[in-house]
């Protein structure tokens, strides 16, 4: 018998017992992805909007993640369906879609993760997502509709403006919201008072419609459990290049510092 297929939906199921935690990965090697999951992270977003990783290499990242028993998700570079269409191809469980300002283009997108009718993803089932053609396609297809998460990212004011109607979509399951780069185009800080009035905006707008809201926090886990009480459902923390740095610049401190002593 088979291990349960783990599905994008499912990281979002009623019956969890913990907040969803991932991490963004921008290594193009598959030990960091191995950390994570050894580390008990429940899923990763390989991102292909801020690192140097190509398609080829977030196929490998999304199959080791797959196999450790997390959920892969890709941060996608750009809106293109043909985009999408790949990294879902390739195994992907969900997509993070950078600067979804207006419902026209979180439809646009949410149209790229689904098959005819809800959408316009073409069919591929020969690729890894099908099985390689072994998957019935009538699982591959529900699957596509219904497993997929499409999750726009809300990073400016036009964006959280836009919410509630972004969050209606049937094809959203959810909105990530970057309070970097929303506090960045007002001129402000991600823990000012303007962002934080805006980013409850958004929760509340996802769960007047019983969908989700993630956030980022960098390497502040004390912030993001704050977050979560305060109505936040999926959580990032750190990134494996930063985990890197900071634990490299650590260890190299306190050895200095005990070196002189």
């Amino acid at each position: 018998m088979s291990a349960p297929r783990r599905t994008g939906a499912g990281l979002f199921a009623a019956d969890r017992a913990h907040t969803p935690l991932g991490t963004w990965l921008k290594i193009a090697s598959s030990e960091p992805v191995e950390i994570m999951a050894y580390a008990g992270f429940d899923f990763v977003v390989i991102d292909l909007e801020h690192a140097p990783l190509d398609l080829q290499t977030a196929y490998r990242l999304i199959n080791s993640a797959a196999a450790l028993g997390m959920v892969p998700l890709v941060r996608v570079p750009d809106t293109t369906a043909s985009t999408v269409q790949k990294v879902l191809d390739a195994g992907a469980m969900g997509i993070l879609v950078p600067h979804v300002d207006t419902v026209e283009q979180a439809a646009a997108v949410g149209r790229a993760c689904r098959f005819p009718p809800y959408g316009v993803r073409g069919a591929g089932g020969t690729s890894r997502a099908g099985a390689w053609g072994l998957r019935p396609d009538a699982d591959y297809r529900a699957t596509g509709n219904d497993d997929v998460l499409c999750i726009p990212q809300l990073e400016s004011a036009e964006a959280i403006r836009s919410a509630p109607e972004i969050l209606a979509l049937d094809c959203v399951d959810a909105v990530f919201v970057g309070a970097a780069d929303l506090s960045l185009s007002l001129g402000t800080t991600p823990a000012s008072a303007e962002v934080l009035a805006m980013i409850g905006s958004a929760a509340e707008a996802a769960h007047a419609v019983g969908k989700r809201l993630g956030l980022a926090f960098g390497g502040v886990p004390e912030r993001a459990a704050h977050a979560v009480r305060e109505g936040c459902d999926f959580v990032l923390l750190g990134n494996d290049t930063s985990m890197l740095a900071g634990a490299a610049h650590g260890l190299v401190t306190a050895f200095r510092k005990a070196e002189a002593h």
